[in-house]
């Protein structure tokens, strides 16, 4: 499959081993049954059709789909409960699926891991690096996508598309990834607008629709004339930041169509550089990697196409940026203090160094608290 030389350039991460680039198969790989067909199981906390972090991972699943001998089998709005638990033993016992994937945080601890135990057979992937190869059974795993690299270049884009030098960011829960990505959009936009902000307003949860749209609309109003999010539907924002007359950087998913006079880009995950991977290998009873983890250097992140908000200043820039990220060019460049005039990095850091995995600030130049 066309995936072959991208599975050999996967970084895999081992717990507090850190990350390294490195071949297939690896330390820390389980083995699996060799299998003429792969029967998938994806399991998601929300609809499908999110614009969202959801829609991100089925339409990786459409893809997959197509593929000679892959059967894949979906289920939507499933909560953070034992209602997990029921939909993937009906998956395994029913539908025969020997590879489970779950997309949403709180699926792992206690869920998967108590089902992995469960089903050795079964392989399970999860959809954050919490995998730790001391702790958790061997036919369990993880991987993820280094989003905050597509946020940069969405930093870089509107740095370069605003005018009040204000981008807004609406938030979930300031959890480390979340603010990695705010952290990012800052970098981004000051590498190439050293007056611009960011101003955070974090909403509490992943999907508040109505607590969305009113961070996205005091962002408005306090002069932010750029807004971005880390939700797990993103259309709450990006059509008010529209039907505010301002513009807008996406997250997940293209929200490219909701916004059609202000979208500049948007982070989007390729989830399906990882499933083809996983059912390639499996197909061929191959053992399959503990964790994968990537960016844009080993084609697991992109960003959604320009749209009619970004200049061509901007459109330059970021393309500039998505070249140097490609060939590791480092975000966080340090010395660098949080907004509150402590030192967090004291040097510069590699994209995928594990210190990052551990971010609990906002930078300088972010308006806002986590607290």
């Amino acid at each position: 499959m066309a995936n072959k030389e991208i599975s050999r350039r996967s970084i895999l991460k081992t717990g507090a081993a850190g990350i390294a680039a490195m071949a297939l198969p690896m330390p820390f790989i389980n083995s699996a049954s060799a299998a003429e067909s792969v029967v998938l199981g994806a399991v998601y906390v929300g609809p499908r059709d999110d614009f969202g972090w959801n829609q991100a991972h089925s339409v990786a699943m459409e893809i997959l789909k197509s593929v000679d001998n892959v059967t894949v089998i979906e289920e939507e709005n499933v909560p953070e409960t034992d209602a997990v638990s029921k939909s993937m033993e009906s998956m395994i016992n029913l539908d025969g699926a020997n590879l489970i994937l779950g997309t949403s945080f709180g699926y792992f601890d206690p869920f998967m891991i108590d089902l992995a135990a469960k089903y050795p057979d079964v392989q399970f992937r999860h959809a954050a690096p919490l995998w730790n190869k001391d702790k958790h059974p061997a036919n369990l795993g993880s991987y993820f996508c280094y989003l905050n690299q597509a946020h940069y270049v969405n930093g870089v884009a509107a740095g370069l598309s605003t005018t009040s030098n204000k981008i807004g960011f609406v938030a979930a829960k300031p959890i480390p990834t979340v603010l990695s990505n705010i952290n990012s959009v800052l970098l981004g936009a000051r590498s190439v607008n050293p007056d611009a902000q960011v101003q955070v307003i974090f909403t509490g949860d992943w999907s508040m629709p109505v607590r969305e749209a009113e961070a996205a609309n005091a962002l408005v109003d306090a002069g932010c004339d750029v807004l971005t999010c880390h939700v797990d539907g993103p259309k709450v924002v990006i059509e008010t930041a529209e039907g505010r007359g301002v513009k807008s950087c996406g997250h997940n998913a293209s929200q490219a169509p909701l916004a059609p006079k202000g979208f500049i880009t948007g982070a989007e995950y390729k989830w399906e550089t990882i499933y083809t991977m996983y059912a390639d290998m499996l197909g061929k009873g191959e053992a399959l990697p503990n964790v994968v983890v990537g960016g844009y250097h080993n084609d697991m992140v992109r960003n959604t196409a320009y749209g009619a908000g970004a200049t061509p200043e901007a459109i330059a820039a970021a393309d500039a940026a998505i070249a140097g990220l490609k060939e590791g060019k480092p975000i966080y460049v340090g010395p660098l203090k949080d907004n509150e005039g402590n030192l967090v990095l004291d040097k510069t850091f590699d994209n995928y160094d594990p210190v990052l995995d551990g971010m609990g600030y906002l930078l300088e130049g972010v308006i806002g608290s986590i607290t």
